[in-house]
């Protein structure tokens, strides 16, 4: 009989802020949200954490909303709110696809893929129409949201692809009134998306390049070296999109100017326009951090920038006025001619530079209109920031995203501005944080009470208590450099040591430290609570295992004769060893106490004499973690070695040994009981960010648990077996629960060669360049993955059906014509399955269920047989005037990708000519409609207005000259 499993499956994710691999967004505005989470004050914020999105509420510190599409693990790299519908954002994630949530709901509403690998940067354009993605893999990909495609691909870069930015051509002096007459006059808006006005797009890439591409004709029109040093790692452009800065290495920000009519006419113009520039430099300016700049950002609405690195400091830049910028010139003159009246030199030459200044602000040195205004100091290293899109009053907001928490600082603005004079800096302050639920730093032991609903993980700095149930943190303490945790017998206390050799106590009711005592010369690296609860064990670098006894000592209280109870640890006995000790277990019969040590050997002692009972010698670096199982017959072992090894402790000989995973193995643990004959199954976690659940006894792996983007440092299993938490280098921590689904190994085989060939499957049909081949500027979006590739095989499955299907009714309706009472036709059981429905309809509907952003790559599968299959369909949906507008999009498509071949059959001239008559036929019928719909719209209106209008008469003004001349007066009208 084949044996079952239960499976587990990841439940639960907690304990993460943001993840550093992506930026924030900073809104105000309560769409996003439903009506019973309004705004509080500050805001939400948008952050990623590993493959969802969370939405914050910056003020209360509480979690709104979180976005997570089931189908994707990848982490999230990218997210971009859209100004026209703010309800709409995009997020990359690091496998290249990019999704579109619709933050009221939090659904999905289209899903695109056409990058290799991770996206690093979203812009939605103005009308929000449109969006541009860049990424790892060097390209750009423009795709229309309305008709959910890709447009086309630009390449050009070399490197990934660090900015991007649609300029507005709107914004161009003079043309502002302009655009919003015609708009009032036309009722359509100057910022259309048609040919003339397809728009330009700016972007950076680390191959420190800096790129004007011209929408309308798809090519790259400038291209300029922007930076000296090195990679180019963040762009920011103006509110007004008339100068950027680029950012690189060494703390270097380099200014340019963008001459926006220039590149207004070239857009509207057809012939050459020869050899012009439309980026100019104007200068270069240093941060006083050396790092790598990666994050340059304008203010909207007033003139300040924000640029940062890697580093627990945001540089703040603020852009002076015209007349600021000529008072301080007017100072530098007043200057230079004292010193030339000094030297004896004449006033009139530098009066002439001078007047340069004065007339041309555009010659100004960059350092005169940009200047430094504050340095802030964060807690934590800065990932990302995002400004307040609120127009600054006395104060600038910043949203800063660090170490796995989110800051709110507010800075004063300018005293000059306000026209106080003061020399101070401005004091800036923190007004608002984010970081209770999180950990800053890597969480390196964790522990579960013995009723497993709190959970203890310790890290450097902190030890949190959560409620496993609700994932909320109830207590947060301060600690040293967590090494190994435990819950005390009661679950009131818990104890840590540290990478001091202290022993920490902690009281989880009161929320304070009890006590703490120097245990080990060294680190304590682990630490076990005798089964009976009434003492354990602490081991360290210092070659000793000391046993500590749970005493309670009463303590007077000071100022009166009353005493309390208090909890000490009482030092009994200590066992030396050869070398540094690293993990430590008793038995769960309490009889034998195991010790890991750096030597990579295993010694078993005896608990009540500490005499040495075996000595377990097999692996080639040192043991990590060990664990007993319940009825303390076999020991399982982990090391660096990548290796797990099931030892038996009767006689120490070594059961099985398994090349387990394919990095350092961090921690092992049996499931504590043998309810479902499941004792000595365990886990093991590896810092190749896999879980893996073993069967002790059949030697087998069960199951592989992935899910986490980082090391896994810590596991935890609970008492019952129902579940098990994990935390890792990626800050988060995960539940795994144990469900009723059955699970055989066999299938689970089969289910890991599957994803196997279906990984490589898609990455073998990607189309890679030779490397003499030149790369065109100019590419088509798609990509194929295992969803395009099924699609493509259902449309074929359905045309080769269907085609036989036409055949047969055909015949049997020339039969029918002779023998008018024969039998209907056999069809295939498929028609039968979906209710009788005929082969053109089947087809259709099985083109209708792919997904838009998916169809155009599912349709490039179909060879060209099947593509003459597919016009014969085309051809009687055109006729019958099913789904013309999909049918249009497939037929315009199979023409482009196939018009050569198409151009030379014979055969499709006829069918192509019986397809244009019936999709113009349909197309009148449809005209026809839209303008008995608008006629209808127009007599509506007129009887709207009729209605909702009365005429009045002045009686002391009026005459009979005015009469004809009478104003009307709007009143309100119930128009049902």
């Amino acid at each position: 009989m084949v044996k079952s499993y239960l499976k587990y499956e990841h439940s639960k994710t907690f304990g993460l802020v943001t993840s550093p691999g992506a930026n924030v967004v900073w809104t105000h505005e309560d769409a996003e949200l439903p009506s019973n989470a309004r705004r509080t004050g500050a805001g939400h914020a948008i952050t990623a954490a590993n493959e969802e999105v969370l939405c914050w509420d910056v003020k209360k510190g509480e979690l709104l909303g979180r976005w997570q599409d089931s189908q994707c693990t990848a982490q999230v790299t990218a997210l971009a709110r859209s100004e026209a519908d703010t309800d709409l954002y995009a997020v990359g994630y690091g496998d290249g696809s990019i999704r579109l949530w619709d933050s009221r709901l939090g659904t999905v509403v289209i899903s695109f893929n056409g990058h290799k690998s991770g996206v690093t940067a979203l812009v939605f354009d103005k009308p929000g129409v449109r969006l541009a993605s860049g990424a790892q893999d060097t390209d750009i990909i423009i795709w229309d949201l309305v008709a959910e495609v890709g447009l086309y691909r630009l390449r050009g870069h070399k490197n990934q692809v660090t900015g991007i930015k649609f300029l507005d051509l709107d914004l161009v002096q003079g043309d502002i009134d302009k655009a919003q007459d015609e708009e009032a006059h036309t009722n359509v808006p100057a910022n259309g998306t048609s040919q003339e006005n397809m728009g330009v797009l700016l972007s950076v890439s680390k191959d420190a390049l800096i790129k004007l591409w011209d929408l309308g004709s798809q090519h790259c029109i400038e291209t300029h070296i922007a930076q000296s040093n090195g990679e180019c790692w963040s762009m920011g452009v103006s509110p007004r999109c008339d100068g950027c800065i680029t950012a690189g290495n060494d703390g270097e920000l380099r200014i340019w100017s963008i001459d926006l009519r220039g590149i207004k006419d070239l857009v509207s113009q057809v012939d050459d326009p020869g050899e012009q520039k439309y980026l100019y430099e104007r200068g270069t300016l240093y941060r006083q951090g050396k790092d790598r700049t990666i994050g340059v950002h304008f203010h909207p609405r007033a003139g300040y920038i924000a640029a940062h690195g890697t580093e627990k400091s945001i540089e703040l830049w603020r852009i002076r006025s015209e007349s600021e910028v000529q008072k301080s010139l007017a100072r530098k003159r007043k200057r230079r001619r004292e010193k030339a009246a000094g030297q004896g030199i004449a006033d009139g030459v530098t009066e002439a530079g001078d007047k340069i200044h004065d007339e041309d602000m555009a010659k100004v040195d960059i350092s005169e209109l940009i200047v430094p205004y504050v340095l802030v100091r964060t807690e934590g290293k800065v990932s990302s920031l995002a400004w307040s899109p609120e127009k600054p009053a006395q104060r600038l907001q910043l949203l800063v995203a660090t170490n796995n928490q989110i800051e709110v600082y507010n800075v004063p603005v300018d005293q000059k501005e306000r026209h106080v004079k003061s020399d101070q800096p401005p004091d800036y302050e923190r007004t608002f944080a984010v970081n209770m639920p999180g950990h800053r730093t890597d969480i390196r032991a964790m522990s579960l009470s013995s009723d497993d609903r709190m959970l203890a993980s310790a890290s450097n700095g902190n030890l949190k208590i959560w409620n496993v149930r609700t994932q909320t943190c109830i207590r947060t303490l301060e600690c040293g450099y967590a090494l190994c945790s435990a819950f005390l017998p009661g679950d009131k206390i818990v104890v840590v040591g540290n990478r001091n050799g202290d022993l920490e106590l902690f009281d989880i009711t009161s929320s304070t430290p009890i006590e703490t005592i120097k245990a080990h010369e060294g680190p304590t690296w682990t630490l076990h609570v005798h089964p009976d609860g009434k003492s354990m064990v602490t081991g360290g670098a210092d070659k000793s295992a000391k046993f500590w006894a749970f005493e309670i000592v009463q303590d007077e209280i000071p100022g009166s004769r009353r005493t309390t109870p208090h909890l000490k640890l009482a030092h009994k006995r200590t066992l030396k060893v050869s070398d540094d000790i690293l993990s430590l277990r008793f038995s769960p019969d309490a009889r034998l106490l195991a010790v890991a040590t750096l030597d990579n050997t295993v010694k078993v002692f005896f608990v009540d004499s500490l005499k040495l009972f075996l000595n377990l010698y097999g692996h080639k670096l040192p043991v990590l973690n060990m664990d007993i199982s319940f009825d303390s017959k076999l020991i399982v072992t982990c090391s660096a070695d990548k290796n797990v090894r099931l030892w038996g402790l009767d006689f120490g000989d070594c059961h099985k040994a398994f090349f387990a995973h394919q990095d350092s193995i961090m921690q092992v643990a049996f499931v504590p009981h043998n309810q479902d004959g499941n004792g000595h199954h365990f886990f093991s976690a590896s810092k190749d960010r896999m879980i893996k659940y073993w069967d002790g006894d059949k030697f087998e792996q069960i199951q592989r648990l992935s899910g986490h983007h980082g090391e896994i440092w810590a596991i935890a299993v609970s008492r019952t077996g129902d579940f098990l938490v994990t935390a890792s280098h990626d800050k988060s921590i995960r539940v795994w629960h144990q469900t009723d689904e059955q699970l055989f190994l066999e299938e689970e085989r089969e289910k890991e060669l599957e994803e196997l060939y279906e990984n490589t499957l898609a990455t073998s049909l990607e189309q890679e360049e030779e490397p003499g081949e030149e790369k065109g500027e100019v590419a088509t979006a798609g990509k194929q993955t295992t969803e395009t590739l099924k699609a493509g095989e259902r449309i074929a499955e359905a045309l080769e059906v269907g085609m036989e299907d036409l055949e047969i009714v055909a015949e049997w309706k020339k039969r029918k014509a002779v023998q008018p009472s024969i039998a209907p036709p056999q069809r295939n059981l498929t028609f039968m399955a979906f209710g009788n429905i005929s082969a053109e309809r089947h087809v259709l509907s099985t083109i209708e269920k792919i997904k838009a952003a998916a169809l155009q790559d599912a349709l490039l599968v179909l060879t060209f047989d099947r593509v003459i299959a597919l016009f014969t369909f085309i051809n009687i949906w055109a006729e019958k005037q099913w789904n013309i507008p999909l049918t249009c999009r497939v037929l315009f498509f199979m023409l482009k990708t196939h018009y050569r071949q198409i151009m030379a059959s014979k055969t499709m001239r006829p069918m192509l000519d019986s397809i244009r008559g019936g999709l113009r036929r349909a197309l009148q019928s449809q005209k026809d409609e839209m303008g008995f719909n608008l006629a209808a719209l127009r007599f509506v209106g007129v009887q709207v207005r009729d209605k909702g209008t009365k005429n009045y008469v002045d009686e002391d003004t009026w005459t009979d000259e005015k009469i004809g001349l009478s104003g009307k007066k709007r009143a309100f009208v119930n128009v049902t």
